[in-house]
């Protein structure tokens, strides 16, 4: 029989609690991320890099030579 029900949160004062303790109220579920999201995100960051290449580093030489 499981202990996970023994005793509730209340119980327990929180500067008391042990690592074992504190870990039967944590549940991380991992989720994967499908294909097709990391392939927007590649497209993303594709079309960033490109878009700081072709138009603001040329805007901020320009910039840079003559201040409006």
């Amino acid at each position: 029989m499981s202990d996970y029900l023994d005793t509730s949160a209340e119980d327990v004062p929180v500067q008391n609690t042990s690592a074992n303790e504190e870990s039967r109220w944590h549940s991380y579920v991992g989720n994967r991320i499908p294909w097709y999201v990391r392939f927007i995100w590649i497209l993303f960051w594709a079309f960033a890099i490109y878009y700081t290449i072709a138009y603001l580093f040329p805007t901020l030489q320009v910039e840079i030579v003559s201040p409006p």
